[in-house]
């Protein structure tokens, strides 16, 4: 395994970041601990969760699979750096009372506390916005992040799905308050299909010092050979993959992509994850095995080098937006 810093802090964690948000919805408690286990001893560092994962009525079902692992020994949490998120609606059926969701100060308190007990843990390395609260101002979010450092809970702070300018009033908002280190680290939906990252979000958190970690970096399936297995009679396309393909010139580009991969040899998710880990500001993108067979892929992606013939092609099939302001002015 490959290891970096996160964004300017640092914090040492591995290219590949193992996202759990299948585990329980998809992939049972004993296959989820077998799936840690194997990352572990793949040398995966960067465990990635959310307070809402589990969703429906087992909202935080996931947090508590881990930290079941956790409680399992061996090391397990010290060996691990462990994020998760806020701003959800916990309640199971949807209708929170007051200050339940979101990042109050109120909120954020509450939601740490919860997080902390499911997880069988005294601490959280990144802490994580899930969304911007368009509500709540950045000093009151901060004072909470302040304290919880303080007393240990928290380390580091992160955003996920934030805008570039929202990165930067944050981080502009910490700098005024002085002792705040401000977010480390955006996680975005960011891979070859969707690069509309690149026009604020990533330039944002470069100039912020921000470690970005990429969210679907199959773009839900679309990038892992979708178009062959469905031609195999294997894997039907859903959810966002499903939506792509309806349309035919979208059908057509990952046509493209699948024949590129087939003449170099290259396996079309493996070269998903490896592409991103050629892009500029990028820590490592968030794997979601179900299976020990999808890590085993993941983790091969992570040695690929991708040689210039085959990134130029790749170039031409999913142009990026291109630098920025010059992307939409002159």
């Amino acid at each position: 395994m490959k290891y970096t810093q996160l964004g300017r802090t640092g914090l040492q964690v591995s290219r590949l970041v193992l996202g759990t948000m299948n585990f329980g919805p998809q992939t049972d408690e004993a296959d989820s601990h077998a799936i840690m286990d194997a990352a572990l001893g793949a040398g995966i560092n960067f465990f990635d969760t959310a307070n809402v994962y589990g969703w429906g009525e087992n909202k935080g079902r996931t947090e508590s699979i881990i930290g079941n692992w956790f409680a399992k020994g061996g090391d397990r949490r010290d060996k691990v750096v462990l994020a998760t998120k806020v701003y959800a609606n916990m309640a199971a059926d949807g209708d929170a009372w007051p200050n339940h969701d979101k990042l109050s100060a109120l909120n954020i308190r509450r939601a740490v506390d919860a997080s902390l007990k499911r997880l069988q843990t005294d601490r959280i390395d990144l802490y994580q916005f899930h969304h911007i609260d368009r509500s709540t101002p950045f000093d009151e979010i901060w004072q909470a992040i302040d304290v919880l450092v303080q007393q240990g809970k928290i380390l580091y702070a992160g955003s996920s799905n934030f805008p570039g300018y929202k990165i930067a009033q944050a981080n502009e908002t910490a700098g005024r308050r002085g002792g705040t280190i401000g977010l480390v680290s955006e996680q975005c939906l960011y891979n070859l299909a969707e690069r509309r990252a690149e026009m604020e979000v990533i330039p944002a958190a470069q100039e912020y010092g921000l470690g970005v970690i990429p969210w679907s970096p199959l773009h839900g399936g679309l990038l892992g050979g979708i178009v062959k297995k469905q031609a195999e009679g294997g894997r039907r396309a859903s959810g966002r993959a499903a939506d792509a393909l309806a349309d035919t010139g979208t059908r057509a580009q990952i046509q493209a992509y699948e024949d590129l991969l087939d003449k170099h040899g290259v396996e079309p998710g493996e070269a998903a994850l490896a592409w991103l880990l050629t892009r500029p500001g990028v820590t490592g993108p968030i794997v979601g095995p179900r299976t020990a067979e999808q890590l085993d892929s993941a983790l091969r992606a992570v040695e690929l080098e991708l040689g210039e013939e085959l990134l130029s092609g790749l170039e031409e099939i999913f142009p990026g937006p291109g630098p920025s302001p010059e992307a939409f002015a002159w």
